[in-house]
Parts: structure tokens; C-alpha cells; sequence
């Protein structure tokens, strides 16, 4: 009899486990896949509050976007950024070996450079002709 009452006691627990058990339902929260449809403004909110992201305005250029330029400020831009390279490599050319560079000014595209010595080093002036903005370089002596 005691078999039978703990085989009694084994089927019990398993039929009270069994019958006490539930189903897993999901239920979306976003109402676009069939959730609630008063959670839409909670969500509309909740991601415009997360959103760091800044449109552009439509005169705006700061992504600096290749097609919102005109062909011919590209080509000027790199034109200039072109004769600015050749020149630099000349001049670490020139300084550092035999010949030196010549006093004197030159017009390059946009710029206006100024070449000069003094008992410091070879003075060197970049005027942007189009900004007005200087810029100085002071090359040592060796």
C-alpha cells in the first residue's frame, strides 16, 4: 500500500503541474505589427526624443555633398590645391638641396605668395586673393 499511495502522490503533483500550466502569448507593442493602436504616440514620441540625427537644410552644403557643388568651384578648388601640393614639394626640394628658392612674389590661381629671406630662415606669405586670409611660413635654415 505504500507504493501505491507514493505512485498516487507522483500522479497528483504531475496532473496539478500539468493543469496549472498556461499558454505564452505575445503581444506587440508597435501597432504597425498588430499591437495596441494607443501605444503610436507613446512610440512616436519615445523615438523622436532618441533621435540625434540633424537634416540638412536645403541651402545648407556642410556634409560637404559632392552634387550640391558647381563643376567649376570644384575644379578651382582643386586646381589650387594642386599648384599649393607642387609648390610645398619645391620648396623642401630647393631648400634642402643645392639651389634655394628665388626671392620674390608669385600669383598662383587664388594665391598670392611672398617669398623672402632673413637670418632666420626663408619667410614664406600665402594671401588667399579670393578670403583675404594670410598665412605665414617660416622655413629654418640648416
Amino acid at each position: 500500500m505504500i507504493h501505491l499511495k507514493h505512485g498516487l502522490i507522483i500522479i497528483g503533483l504531475i496532473l496539478t503541474t500539468i493543469g496549472s500550466a498556461q499558454d505564452f502569448v505575445y503581444t506587440p507593442k508597435n501597432p504597425s505589427f498588430g499591437g495596441n493602436t494607443f501605444n503610436y504616440q507613446w512610440m512616436l514620441s519615445s523615438a523622436q526624443a532618441q533621435d540625434t540625427y540633424k537634416a540638412p537644410s536645403d541651402g545648407d552644403d556642410t556634409r560637404g555633398g559632392y552634387y550640391n557643388q558647381d563643376p567649376i568651384k570644384n575644379f578651382s578648388e582643386s586646381l589650387n590645391r594642386q599648384l599649393l601640393s607642387r609648390l610645398s614639394r619645391e620648396l623642401v626640394a630647393k631648400q634642402f638641396g643645392e639651389e634655394a628658392l628665388s626671392e620674390g612674389t608669385y600669383l598662383l590661381g587664388d594665391f598670392q605668395i611672398e617669398i623672402g629671406n632673413d637670418d632666420g630662415g626663408m619667410n614664406i606669405s600665402i594671401l588667399d586673393n579670393t578670403t583675404g586670409a594670410t598665412t605665414n611660413v617660416v622655413v629654418p635654415h640648416f
